[in-house]
């Protein structure tokens, strides 16, 4: 799976050392309320659509552009409905990373689904009540923008006293 040419040479610097990264994620509703999922070529998983964002890149730029490139899928951004430090990820390469991770609930506006690149196995889309396996991270993130009511979630272990 191809990294990012600033990750890479990033990369060379730091090694496999944790790293901290700007992500996003799509929740992509169809017009029958379905779920776009991607089975991820790197560990199998089904997951989101997302990536890291680029240097500089607006966070919905980046959600349009990581379903785009990922599956042939144009989307809206509709709202952001979950703020969030995703856990440490050890990929199979050895890399560590830690997400900042914005995801957004978007709304399908054309293309077919399809794998688009060497990042996924397989892209489909789901019924809300007939999900694949997914982590819980994943399953309450879709939740949160299902239930979208326009406010944003955001995770926080409270204010210090």
């Amino acid at each position: 799976m191809a990294i990012p040419a600033f990750l890479a040479e990033l990369r060379t610097l730091v090694g496999h050392r944790p790293l901290w990264l700007p992500g996003v994620a799509a929740v992509v509703l169809d017009e029958t309320g379905r779920v776009l999922l991607g089975r991820r070529a790197d560990d199998g998983r089904w997951a989101l659509i997302g990536g890291i964002l680029d240097p500089g890149e607006q966070p919905a730029d980046g959600v349009v552009r990581e379903c785009l490139e990922e599956t042939g899928v144009l989307v809206e951004p509709e709202s952001l409905t979950m703020v969030s430090v995703s856990p440490m990820i050890d990929y199979p390469n050895g890399d560590q990373c830690q997400y900042l991770d914005l995801t957004f609930r978007c709304r399908y506006l054309s293309g077919e689904a399809r794998v688009n690149d060497d990042e996924s196995l397989a892209v489909a889309w789901y019924a809300q009540d007939a999900l694949p396996e997914l982590d819980e991270y994943t399953r309450r993130r879709i939740a949160l923008a299902l239930d979208a009511t326009g406010g944003t979630v955001f995770d926080h272990a409270g204010a210090p006293v």
